[in-house]
């Protein structure tokens, strides 16, 4: 490491992402110009398996060249609602989905699968699993990426997927470090902030942390949220000290790789500056910066960085440290070998997969009642899926819960708005009147309550209604008496499949969840 220049250290300790499918030229010239040995890839850089293998090679090729060492390629593939893995892939449920399985080796076999998945592709870097407790049921951007809303819950599974991950042989971060369930404000979007005392995190938040610092967790995603009962100046856990090396370093006895959320998203970026952000982390004690999307901020980053060691405003031993903990990590993880997975190997993990996501489906309220194939007495309504919010994946306008269920039992099926407003819950029930049971697809109507009225409104009018929660479950505790309701988590096709599959009485649902009444 001593040989390596300032500019090639710095270059270390950048994840940069780029926007499509292949190694655009201005990329080409930041990994040769600027020595970025990171990247990150989203699902615009995503067209299909063997097309993502290469681009992994091409990466691994081109970074090694340039600095002389591996690159941590990394992707968000949580599950669920966040996965950036190709359809030809396989991509497993999400956290509260697995959770809801009751069976803490669901979420083991989905980290295993997911790294059998990631390493075959040439990625060896998840930035997973969610360890954040889901404590506020307004959370804009965790809510369904958490196991639960418990300590004991989001413990027992997360570790359970952390530990699936390891053993699978990629790096795996657990965040977001110290806590981001419990915020009403999506950091992609501004800057949250959680004013709770040290004492207070340490009884909940704090502990499936430690549990898994404990249990040998090798890196972890800091948050970008004020708290400020902690850390007195005005900045976010990513930026402070008093919380990545007082607290979670010396305190708390973590000795891995830390690294940023993206200094891309508004709570950095509009607040901070990326290029200060970077700077902050690094004071701060974080290894790894993630700057997923700008070329230029990129640039910019490292300059500042530059900068700040060459004025003596960065220590170079602060610097040298990081390098060091990355080049620990890239020779443990940098090079994927024996990743090679048959298409029999992926129809197993296919089937597991799937098996998981039947298992997560929930029953609620009055008694489920199975569908007949070509029932004129019965129809499918609802909205396309969207993107909630910016952690999300982009949603596909080609997946039509209504659609899907229709075409499965050759009935009628109706869209509708994501959120409907007061005329068109009348257009629909008026247009829907005479047929005497409506299943209705829900997503997130705790969000857009023009969904719940309409739901609300057939159930009035007489209709029989069957609610599937095919995002937030908490759509369910919203509805009148006498729904039957059903949670899946996720508007994805596998989820979909299963809720069809147990409304067709080939499988009864046997996912556990907790709902107001």
């Amino acid at each position: 490491m001593r040989q390596l220049t300032l500019r090639e250290k710095i270059g270390q300790l950048i994840v940069a992402g780029f926007p499509g499918p292949e190694i655009d030229e201005e990329t080409q010239r930041l990994l040769a110009e600027y020595k970025i040995g990171n990247i990150i890839l989203f699902a615009h850089n995503v067209v299909n398996r063997e097309q993502l293998k290469g681009l992994c090679a091409e990466l691994q090729r081109s970074i090694t060249g340039h600095t002389g060492y591996p690159a941590l390629i990394s992707i968000d593939q949580e599950g669920g609602r966040v996965t950036r893995l190709p359809k030809d892939a396989v991509n497993v449920p999400g956290a509260m989905a697995i959770a809801s399985t009751g069976r803490p080796e669901n979420a083991y076999a989905a980290g295993r699968i997911t790294a059998r998945e990631m390493r075959a592709l040439g990625i060896n870097f998840n930035l997973a699993p969610v360890l954040d407790i889901n404590n506020n049921k307004q959370n804009p951007v965790i809510n369904v990426r958490s196991y639960g809303d418990t300590a004991e819950v989001v413990t027992e599974y997360g570790l359970q997927m952390l530990r699936g991950l390891k053993d699978g042989g990629v790096l795996a971060a657990i965040k977001h470090f110290p806590g981001h369930g419990d915020t009403a404000v999506d950091s992609h979007l501004g800057l949250p902030s959680i004013d709770k005392s040290l004492e207070s995190l340490a009884e909940l938040e704090l502990k499936p942390f430690r549990a898994a610092i404990d249990g040998g967790a090798e890196c972890l995603t800091s948050a970008h949220i004020l708290f400020p009962s902690i850390e007195k100046d005005q900045v976010p856990a990513t930026m402070s000290k008093t919380i990545i090396t007082d607290l979670l370093k010396h305190q708390m006895g973590y000795d891995g790789l830390v690294i940023s959320d993206c200094l891309e998203m508004d709570a950095i970026q509009n607040y901070y500056g990326t290029a200060e952000g970077a700077v902050g982390a690094l004071k701060a004690g974080v290894h790894l910066l993630f700057i997923s999307h700008s070329a230029q901020l990129v640039k910019d980053a490292v300059r500042r960085i530059e900068h700040a060691v060459e004025t003596g405003e960065l220590s170079v031993d602060i610097l040298d440290e990081a390098v060091e903990k990355v080049l620990f990590y890239k020779a443990k993880y940098g090079v994927v070998k024996d990743g090679e997975l048959t298409e029999a190997d992926h129809e197993v993990n296919r089937r597991a997969a799937e098996a998981i996501s039947m298992e997560s489906i929930c029953h609620a309220g009055s008694t489920l009642v199975p569908v007949r194939k070509g029932a004129s007495d019965t129809i499918v309504i609802g909205s396309l899926p969207y993107r909630p919010d910016q952690a999300s994946s982009q949603a596909s306008a080609e997946l039509s819960f209504p659609a899907e269920a229709a075409a499965a039992w050759g009935i009628e099926h109706l869209l509708t708005d994501i959120n409907p407003d007061e005329a068109e819950q009348s257009r629909i029930a008026n247009e829907i009147r005479h047929v005497p049971n409506v299943i209705i697809g829900l997503y997130n109507g705790c969000d857009h309550r023009g969904q719940i009225g309409l739901a609300n409104r057939l159930v009035r009018a007489g209709h029989r209604v069957t609610a599937v929660a095919l995002g937030k479950p908490y759509d369910l505790e919203l509805l009148e008496a006498g729904v039957c309701g059903l949670a899946a988590f996720e508007y994805t096709r596998m989820s979909i499949r299963s809720v069809i599959r147990i409304l067709s009485g080939e499988a009864a649902p046997t996912g556990k969840i907790s709902l107001r009444n």
